[in-house]
């Protein structure tokens, strides 16, 4: 590029010649390079040309000649500033844009692993509908509105419907709104269910392991006539040569530990089949037929009694052993013992229990061999037997005490850490909770049930 200044006669020109790495300087004739500069790669920035001196006179131009070159070299100085940012400010474009290819990058991977939540939340969702689904071909036995049911089962197999074809269409559905509805249909269920009556045992499904702790014998219990906000949890660790037994205020403070209050009873312990009901504990006495009842409130045993003739220290025991001759329950009916006697030929011996004086009401005799039981629970005055203790266990034989008839069933359970010693109902969770060598487990139990209409006496 070629800039002419001019200046006042007498004539004197400038000629600047800037960034001109191919040119080459061709002054005319007369004129001579007064000055030149180039950068560090030997490129032109600018040459300077003027008429010989003797052109001249050497007075006040002369000064204006050098000012002019002093303003040259400053520009030559701000084009190189100006290059060098250019270099700089291309660097910091270069490093954004790096940056920019980094986050496109987190945010893909935000995006799958988003999905992958979702994919685990919506599999969640369908595993608790699969959970509910068998109560559906129970619900269609009840003496109850066929329109109610039947909107059940549209809901439910609407739900189950979009949850199994969730995983095509990730996002084409508000998982809150799903879970909601989920919520709603179980609440809806679960009023339904409150309103049943006692029903026939059909199922056991699980378990869910809500703590491992302690021994391969014990018991761990709630009281089935509190309310569900006193949710107390009692624990009695071993079968034998104990008085302790340690109180938690809630579920989430047995599974972490925090224990609010210790017990030590009067008299030791036998077996593990202990029951809480309606705040107090019943037990069997070491080393005696005696069943004794606890209150937790005044710490004090407020009753205890014999039962006539039954066997104790390990004559009539559980398959398992451990002391576990007297079985004491509670189901929706009340309190229940369960044992053997000689005068039974060592059979299972059903006796349903005064709770405050512990007198026998009624008591039913079994032929079922006390000793070939692995453990039993009494739901809705039936007595329920397992052939086991160990791995492959299952619900084999019933007695129901209504008509004072059995039958041999056939209902499986999983028996995951291979051997219970303790198994026991509790009648307001619907639920079995079990020992399970040194495992503290919960069943649910699915029921066949009769629902009271108001035509039913």
């Amino acid at each position: 590029m070629r800039v002419l200044l001019g200046v006042p006669t007498p004539i004197f020109l400038l000629i600047v010649y800037g960034l001109c790495p191919s040119m080459t300087i061709g002054p005319k004739e007369g004129w001579q390079v007064y000055s030149s500069a180039q950068d560090a790669d030997g490129r032109c920035i600018c040459t300077v040309v003027a008429p010989e001196q003797n052109l001249c006179s050497r007075d006040a131009k002369s000064r204006q000649l050098r000012q002019l070159l002093e303003k040259v070299q400053n520009m030559s100085q701000s084009i190189e500033v100006l290059n060098l940012r250019t270099q700089r400010d291309f660097q910091y474009v270069m490093k954004m844009e790096n940056q920019m290819k980094g986050l496109r990058t987190k945010f893909r991977q935000i995006e799958e692993d988003r999905k992958t939540i979702m994919a685990r939340n919506f599999k969640e969702l369908k595993d608790r509908m699969d959970e509910l689904q068998p109560l559906i071909p129970v619900l269609e036995q009840y003496k109850t509105d066929t329109k109610l049911i039947s909107q059940f089962k549209e809901e439910i197999r609407n739900l189950s419907a979009v949850l199994t074809g969730i995983q095509d269409e990730l996002g084409a559905y508000d998982y809150d709104e799903l879970y909601h509805r989920v919520m709603s249909l179980e609440s809806r269920l679960r009023s339904c269910m409150s309103k049943l009556t006692c029903g026939k045992l059909m199922k056991i499904t699980g378990p869910v392991t809500i703590k491992t702790s302690g021994t391969r014998f014990g018991a761990w219990m709630t009281d089935p006539m509190t309310s569900p906000r006193n949710n107390r949890v009692w624990y009695m660790d071993t079968y034998t040569n104990s008085k302790v037994v340690r109180e938690y205020k809630s579920m989430e403070d047995f599974v972490s530990g925090q224990e609010s209050r210790t017990y030590y009873l009067p008299f030791k312990w036998a077996g593990t089949n202990h029951v809480v009901y309606n705040g107090s504990l019943y037990y069997n006495k070491e080393q005696s037929n005696i069943v004794v009842r606890y209150s937790f409130e005044t710490g004090r045993v407020l009753a205890q009694r014999a039962l006539e003739y039954a066997g104790f220290h390990n004559v009539y025991p559980y398959t398992w052993g451990g002391f576990s001759d007297i079985d004491l329950m509670a189901d929706e009916m009340g309190l229940w013992a369960v044992y053997a006697t000689n005068q039974n030929a060592g059979n299972v011996v059903i006796s349903h229990l005064e709770p405050e004086t512990l007198e026998p009401l009624s008591t039913w005799n079994t032929e079922y061999s006390k000793r070939n039981a692995g453990e039993s629970f009494m739901i809705c005055g039936t007595l329920y037997v397992t052939n086991s203790h160990l791995t492959g266990a299952k619900v084999y034989y019933s007695y129901d005490t209504k008509t004072s008839t059995y039958e041999y069933v056939d209902i499986p359970f999983h028996n995951p850490y291979f051997h219970i010693s303790m198994l026991d109902y509790n009648a307001r969770e619907r639920a079995l909770y079990a020992w399970n060598n040194g495992h503290q487990v919960i069943f649910n139990v699915t029921l066949y049930h009769v629902i009271k209409t108001e035509d039913d006496s």
